[in-house]
């Protein structure tokens, strides 16, 4: 049987490797052996950045949250805790949204949270 070179998978390889760091700068987009280092890195950054970004939208949510219910005499937690005992389950985007787009709605859920509390 004949040998069969690798040449060929060699080339598809790391052009793969290099189409996907195209942009880098210098080496980075040219050199296989030192772009092949970078794409690996930005690949796994970019998977963490996916689990990063829902845990900075929660955050974003809870500060809006938090803001909106101290304009309406609660901390966040007394807001969160009135509306669990109220039976409302709204989650925190929605909460958020409400909070930057209808202060009045909001408003009325806070003060069904302060009835509950007290």
């Amino acid at each position: 049987m004949a040998r069969i070179k690798g040449g060929l998978n060699a080339k598809k390889k790391h052009n793969r490797v290099l189409k996907l760091a195209k942009g880098y700068r210098g080496a980075r987009s040219n050199q296989y052996r030192v772009a092949k280092q970078s794409v690996m890195r930005a690949l796994a950054s970019s998977y963490k950045g996916r689990k990063e970004r829902k845990r900075q939208m929660r955050q974003l949510w809870i500060a809006r949250i938090n803001a909106a219910a101290r304009l309406n005499g609660l901390s966040y937690s007394r807001f969160m805790y009135g509306l669990k005992l109220a039976e409302i389950d709204i989650n925190r985007k929605m909460l958020a949204e409400m909070a930057v787009n209808d202060a009045a709605g909001f408003a009325s859920l806070a003060e069904i949270a302060k009835s509950k509390l007290a």
